[in-house]
């Protein structure tokens, strides 16, 4: 592995084959119900795995509204992907097979592999040794930057990704078996997880807490499921997936959703629990987004979703939840709605606070991608409103994931895995610039560049760093510095990603940048350090490690 402290575009990959096929698909922007049809040319590329995409033309979009790449061809339709410590590549994985999946109990193996967004390479693996399916998994970056992963369809597994020697090992097995678990670092080292009722049996999917210093699963008695469950029509099987869990002081843990109810947990001793009040007049919002877009304020977006896991009419509510200290009621403000109602879509927090919302579709129904959303939006704080952004090529729904990359761009990938022949595989990716990085021309914007940091890669909390930027001339001078968490994503969940905005001391080109002491705030582990000029444009980041 090699460390990225400069970041260069990546490259797109060249497809094998191509040949244009028509089929039954649905191409549709609007609309709420999965009975309005359009018909569309989807074109077929690969040999041992099908790439199925949209070739319908799309009208031009409005003035800088982004810009997606080419797409990318992966070796498997990525169900889970994180962030890799030190180098900035992207760790990309489906379940035991490339393109498809087994029900509980799964294969004992998994086809993962890694992309480097700099150089456009892909490097596929086949894990065996762990004896671990991570498919459906619970998902978190520990301190020390390794990649946990948890149940899915080896329910009782934990396996854990070392990005120092690109290996896997086994670690100690949970509790409680469980799949669709969700799953968060803490701030005080430990890894809590929840629910999960997808496999190991149904119901009871109470909290445990992980040591990694004892190698230890423990369960927590005072951290009952009960309290998230949602209201779903298929019962337990589903009221306790895809928790959106928050990394709070002291071990504590905010759960925003997806049901109406929020609460608190703490991990310490027997644990408790203690409810943080409701999500306002939404309804419960199953495979919904949350995203910690200002960590220093508690402030966290909460978008679309649908009142049941499937066959269920998606939402566009959006909130904004403010928290303070552990245990204390959260605040909610009802947004203006989202201009599309989704649910199977990915939030990604950027550098300068806006959230970008991507794929899903109006009506949730899982391996389908009808009433699919092609147009993102870019969610801006200071406004409160939601803009739409240019079309992405190929529809992002259940089982797609989206993740921000070093160079303040977001991979958007992924979608399917139902087998060989199925229409809905989508073993590809595109990555998305956001308008920040496009002049008024659509070329790219000039953007600062940050030379050195002192310390240049392990950061202490509450230290301050030096800070050597190099501007661009049209670009104007620093005007913010933030940091950005690595990310991990699946099923819409990354309980990894939050946005800390930076205090700093004013230089021309050298600066002190103040890093907060909470780890409630700054969750020890690998962070991307941008630099934000007058024109609103990041650098690429510095990537740093905070303990």
């Amino acid at each position: 592995m090699r460390a990225v402290n400069s970041y260069t575009p990546w490259i797109v990959l060249a497809a094998l084959t191509s040949r244009a096929v028509s089929l039954p698909a649905r191409d549709i922007r609007t609309g709420t119900g999965p009975d309005q049809d359009a018909p569309t040319q989807l074109d077929r590329v690969g040999a041992e795995i099908k790439h199925w995409r949209r070739t319908t033309e799309q009208p031009p979009a409005p003035e800088n509204q982004g810009q997606w790449s080419e797409i990318i061809n992966f070796p498997l339709v990525p169900v889970s992907t994180a962030i890799i410590a030190a180098t900035g590549e992207v760790l990309l994985w489906s379940a035991w097979s490339r393109d498809k999946f087994l029900g509980d109990g799964g294969a004992g193996q998994t086809a993962t592999a890694i992309f480097n967004p700099t150089t456009g390479s892909v490097t596929e693996s086949i894990v065996t040794n762990t004896e671990h399916d991570m498919f459906c998994p619970g998902v978190s970056l520990s301190a020390s930057g390794l990649i946990v992963v948890t149940g899915g369809n080896n329910a009782e597994k934990t396996s854990i990704y070392h990005p120092d020697t690109n290996t896997w090992s086994s670690a100690a097995p949970l509790a409680i078996s469980r799949g669709y678990n969700a799953q968060v670092q803490l701030s005080n080292g430990g890894i809590f997880t929840i629910g999960g009722s997808w496999s190991g049996g149904e119901g009871g999917k109470n909290g445990e807490y992980y040591d990694p210093d004892a190698n230890t699963w423990t369960l927590r008695p005072g951290c009952p499921v009960d309290p998230i469950l949602t209201n779903d029509r298929q019962g337990v099987y589903r009221q306790d997936n895809h928790a959106w869990l928050f990394a709070r002081q002291n071990g504590s843990v905010f759960q925003a959703g997806p049901s109406t109810n929020m609460n608190w947990f703490t991990t310490d001793g027997e644990g408790s629990t203690n409810p943080a009040g409701p999500r306002g007049d939404d309804t419960d919002s199953m495979n919904g987004n949350a995203v910690m877009y200002d960590a220093v304020a508690g402030k966290i977006l909460t978008v679309g979703g649908a009142p049941d896991y499937e066959n269920s009419p998606a939402t566009a509510n959006a909130n904004i939840i403010t928290i303070g200290q552990p245990n204390e009621p959260a605040t909610v403000t009802a947004l203006g709605n989202a201009k599309y109602a989704r649910a199977f879509h990915n939030s990604v927090v950027l550098p300068d606070g806006k959230v970008v919302v991507i794929g899903g579709q109006n009506y949730a129904r899982t391996f389908n991608d009808d009433t699919t959303v092609f147009e993102p939006e870019l969610f801006d704080p200071e406004t409160g409103c939601f803009t739409v952004m240019a079309p992405m090529s190929v529809p992002r729904n259940y089982h797609s994931v989206a993740i921000l990359l070093p160079d303040a761009t977001v991979l958007s990938a992924g979608g399917g895995l139902c087998g060989e022949d199925c229409t809905v595989n989508h073993p590809d990716g595109q990555i998305f610039t956001p308008p920040y990085l496009l002049d008024a021309d659509m070329n790219p914007a000039p953007r600062p560049t940050i030379q050195a940091t002192v310390p240049e890669t392990d950061v202490c909390l509450g230290s301050t760093v030096g800070v050597t930027v190099e501007l661009d001339t049209e670009g104007g001078s620093v005007c913010q510095f933030s940091m950005v968490r690595f990310g991990s994503a699946t099923h819409s969940v990354n309980t990894d990603q939050r946005r800390v905005p930076l205090d700093f001391a004013e230089g021309e080109q050298a600066f002190e940048v103040l890093i907060p002491s909470d780890p409630g705030v700054v969750v020890p582990g690998w962070w991307m350090l941008f630099a934000i000029n007058a024109n609103g444009v990041p650098s690429v980041a510095k990537l740093i490690h905070i303990q």
